[in-house]
């Protein structure tokens, strides 16, 4: 992912959402309905989040300093994280008492059309902000499936952004059709129980957000395709014969650290080894951009330390699990 970390996406789903909570209040205001009141809380913690993830995109471009030498770039998990706990307690939380209190003490939904009418308008317009995740996510996303997109990118603002979306479609939905039953039966507890399952639906979103850039923050190691990509640059089955142990690391999204233990040529020189390691720098930065960081350990191999069992440092295997 770029830089930019779907800056497009995010701005898209911001101006939806300011201007679809605007909306929803005010649809609140005429009709009394619990369920454009989570709505209306739903949006504005929606429109906070992409805040966050702006300002996390920002502060992460910081350079290094003495006390942070590899740089900022996590501050955009941080900032993702900070999205998942606004979007259970504000979102979620907040919904699940509101259609308590609904249930408990229900009335009837007054100015149907504003429910009605609002909905209509948000469905349209989190449309078209979902349609431009959905384009920034396809060009990323290669021949993975959605949840494995969401749950091995390595910049969290499209996962967020796509979640978000997708949770507030499904969200109006369950709005309109609570408010529905509550005109169509003349009885409000319908509009508690559709805010209620609001409430459920950003609760399970936000612990999903929470548990992928959790996995972020504790630090994930580069793609498997990456990985092979920087064995192969390592080898030149001259100097540098073979890799014998590799740990690789998100320094952020387009920061990879990668630290490798390498097999030289036992009667080499000092220079020789030294022009291998530097020749070897350049041909991973040349097939992986994103390393930044790499430190390279020349050794001789051992095949009978190899054959003892598998070292604990080597790199994931084509089989392991992304988390």
């Amino acid at each position: 992912m770029s830089a930019s970390g779907g800056t497009k996406a995010i701005v898209a789903a911001l101006s939806a959402n300011l201007a679809i909570a605007v909306a929803k209040f005010v649809a609140f205001l005429f009709s009394g309905s619990s369920s454009m009141l989570a709505e209306s809380v739903h949006s504005v913690a929606d429109s906070g989040n992409q805040g966050l993830l702006l300002i996390g995109g920002k502060r992460a471009k910081r350079q290094a300093t003495p006390e942070h030498p590899f740089g900022y770039g996590r501050e955009r998990y941080i900032y993702a994280f900070l999205v998942s706990i606004v979007l259970f307690s504000v979102g979620g939380m907040f919904a699940i008492y509101e259609g308590y209190e609904k249930i408990k003490h229900p009335h009837e939904i007054e100015h149907w059309y504003w429910p009605v009418g609002v909905l209509l308008f948000a469905i349209i317009a989190e449309g078209f902000s979902f349609r431009t995740a959905i384009k920034e996510s396809n060009t990323l996303r290669g021949k993975q499936s959605w949840s494995q997109f969401i749950r091995r990118a390595k910049a969290p603002e499209l996962p967020v952004v796509l979640l978000e979306d997708f949770g507030a479609l499904v969200g109006l939905v369950l709005a309109l059709g609570g408010v529905g039953l509550a005109l169509a039966t003349g009885n409000g507890v319908w509009d508690g129980i559709g805010t209620l399952c609001i409430g459920v639906l950003l609760i399970v979103i936000a612990i999903v957000l929470a548990a992928e850039t959790k996995s972020l923050l504790l630090g994930e190691s580069a793609g498997l395709d990456e990985v092979r990509k920087i064995e192969a640059a390592l080898v030149d089955g001259d100097t540098v014969t073979r890799v014998i142990h590799m740990r690789t690391l998100h320094l952020g999204p387009e920061e990879l650290l990668v630290a490798a233990k390498v097999a030289v040529q036992h009667d080499d020189t000092a220079a020789e080894v030294a022009a291998a390691i530097n020749a070897a720098e350049a041909r991973i930065r040349e097939a992986v951009p994103i390393a930044r960081a790499i430190y390279l350990e020349p050794d001789i191999y051992d095949e009978a330390a190899a054959a003892k069992g598998i070292n604990p440092a080597m790199s994931p295997s084509p089989d392991a699990s992304p988390h």
